[in-house]
């Protein structure tokens, strides 16, 4: 007789094998898109990173655009919770200072440098739309954070909306040069960007 609980411990390393499995596939997808930009990537290339045949991706996802969606999935959901941890600081200039930090950590570490950004025209209308409603929600929230600091006089009295574009759009164009064998890691390129960013609205 099978004992529940061997079941039950079963499927849980059932569900943690295909978890990681999932993420070796998404991890090697970013370092195929990085390589050759998502268009001319197979699902050959993918499965050459992860190191399985092409048949082993179909078990976690139909198709090529799927795994793109799921990177972009993740990444939003991070951001998200960049933004509820940011409301721990207590003044303005400390919240936009760790979201910087985060989100250039998330494009270096979590995408590894790829340009995932820029490929959202690859999907169809109604996932676009998804991820076109995840970023705009991010982005209201960074530009509350910043039009809180010029009420409270920690930044200068700029357009909210022109600074997080500026603040995001450096931060994005991360992907078009950043390499994670390169020379700058995630933590130190994350703390300039804060002192760069962070420091060009504050009041003096």
């Amino acid at each position: 007789m099978v004992h529940p609980g061997m079941v039950e411990r079963g499927s849980a390393h059932v569900r943690e094998k295909r978890r990681r499995r999932r993420a070796e596939i998404l991890h090697g997808a970013l370092r195929a898109f990085r390589e050759k930009g998502f268009h001319a990537t197979t699902l050959d290339d993918i499965a050459l990173h992860v190191g399985v045949r092409k048949t082993a991706l179909y078990h976690y996802f139909p198709d090529k655009q799927s795994i793109l969606h799921e990177c972009h999935r993740e990444a939003s959901a991070e951001l998200a919770r960049i933004v509820r941890g940011a409301r721990t600081f207590p003044s303005a200039r400390e919240q936009l200072r760790y979201v910087v930090r985060e989100h250039v950590r998330v494009m270096t570490e979590t995408l590894e440098g790829s340009p995932l950004a820029f490929e959202v025209t690859a999907f169809s209308p109604e996932r676009q739309r998804e991820l076109m409603a995840a970023r705009d929600t991010y982005e209201r929230a960074v530009r509350r954070i910043i039009a809180r600091g010029i009420r409270r006089g920690e930044f200068k009295r700029i357009d909210p909306k022109v600074a997080v574009f500026i603040v995001l759009g450096a931060i994005n164009w991360i992907a078009r040069w950043y390499r994670p064998e390169g020379a700058l890691h995630a933590a130190e390129l994350g703390k300039q960007y804060a002192d760069h960013l962070v420091g060009g609205l504050e009041r003096r």
